[in-house]
């Protein structure tokens, strides 16, 4: 049947990881051997009192439909967690509860973006930032984050780049897919650059508690800057629960109003027994997160130092979440192709730097959120690939 697709639809973008992914899954099914280093999933396991949590509440009857911005008692539970980590005073009906973070990004831009007003994200960086905002219409405004920098905002091109038509700015420290982390400094500089323009930011904290020296600061905790900001954050990375999808944010009352109106119209609520589960994660037991951080900042050391071994190949150290971005522009001048062959080949799943945007040209993404025996085995393949390189045979 040819079906005629409304043009809106040739807009959206696609997530890399899940193509890769879906791709390595095929290859095993054949039973062929992959390393995965390609989703950005932990691979740790929801700690048993979360799990517990949600089968006591599924027994006590939260199957039901919810309030749509989420029930009190979680959106409660909420504020505490992020006033607590963020050390902003905020309140239960300034957080709705959406199923999965990406929804915070796409009703933000639904809500405050009328087509052609700028939206600033970063390139690279998640893939999403740029989909959506082009499929609402917005200019896409990307800014570059260059490896000399070590892959943060330029401050003096982000000024040149605000002006009366920025309508939204995101940022995402700790960053996917770089690693790299925006310091106190950064965002302050950052704030002041915003607050004389009419532009929100939208903070994506997804890997906030995932960082492996000092502390997060969230530009809401800038003067001015909390009435200003969108806070999206929620339980998939910090706590294992990808397949939970439960997200929440945070940002000024009368903006999760619009977002509640738009999740009536999209999703009605987020599931019940997630919820519930939701305040056991924020308020019950934080080791299981501690324990988790400490083995991603192990993995990090060693997955930074067998890249920086390789001929051809640097990686800087990421200072958070569970990504390196190494230069293998010495290599190749085609990324793509590498990490197809280093898929369909060698049996190692990873992405292109491409995939997250055109200033990923020269790169490649690895989760390290695999043990570190198939770390070791990957890094492996990949030495074996370089080796056949062109650009390294002829050294």
């Amino acid at each position: 049947m040819d079906i005629k697709f409304a043009k809106r639809i040739g807009k959206l973008g696609s997530e890399g990881a899940f193509q890769v992914m879906a791709r390595a899954k095929e290859l095993e099914a054949q039973g062929r051997d992959i390393i995965h280093l390609e989703i950005g999933e932990p691979d740790f396991d929801t700690p048993e009192h979360i799990k517990e949590a949600a089968m006591r509440a599924l027994r006590e009857g939260y199957t039901h439909y919810t309030p749509s911005a989420g029930m009190t008692p979680v959106r409660e539970a909420v504020a505490d967690y992020l006033a607590r980590t963020r050390h902003i005073p905020i309140r239960a009906d300034q957080v709705i509860i959406v199923p999965g973070s990406k929804n915070i990004l796409m009703f933000a831009l639904l809500a405050l973006v009328e087509p052609g007003d700028e939206v600033i994200y970063p390139d690279p960086g998640y893939p999403i930032y740029e989909s959506l905002a082009r499929f609402i219409g917005a200019k896409l405004r990307p800014i570059r984050l260059r490896e000399e920098n070590g892959f943060r905002l330029d401050l003096d091109e982000l000024r040149s780049m605000l002006n009366a038509r920025t309508r939204l700015v995101i940022l995402n420290s700790p960053h996917n897919p770089c690693g790299s982390v925006l310091g106190k400094g950064d965002v302050e500089a950052i704030a002041s650059a915003v607050l004389p323009t009419r532009a929100f930011v939208l903070s994506d904290e997804i890997y906030s508690r995932i960082l492996y020296q000092g502390e997060h600061y969230s530009i809401a905790a800038v003067p001015g800057m909390q009435e200003r900001t969108i806070i999206m954050d929620g339980l998939s990375k910090t706590y294992a629960m990808t397949g939970w999808r439960i997200g929440f944010g945070a940002m000024p009352a009368p903006l999760v109003e619009k977002m509640a109106q738009l999740m009536v119209n999209s999703n009605s609520c987020a599931a019940a027994f997630s919820q519930m589960a939701t305040v056991a994660a924020l308020t019950g037991p934080q080791d299981a997160v501690d324990r988790m951080v400490a083995e991603f900042r192990e993995r990090q050391k060693l997955i930074v130092n067998l890249l920086n071994s390789l001929d051809g190949v640097t990686c800087l150290a990421p200072g958070g979440a569970f990504y390196v971005f190494p230069n293998v522009s010495q290599v190749t001048d085609d990324v793509n192709a590498l990490a197809s062959s280093l898929l369909e080949q060698f049996g190692l799943a990873c992405l292109a730097g491409t995939a997250f945007g055109p200033a990923g040209a020269g790169y490649l993404r690895f989760s390290y959120a695999n043990s570190q025996a198939n770390i070791r085995k990957g890094i492996n393949r990949l030495r074996e690939a370089l080796a056949t390189l062109p650009a390294l045979a002829a050294r």
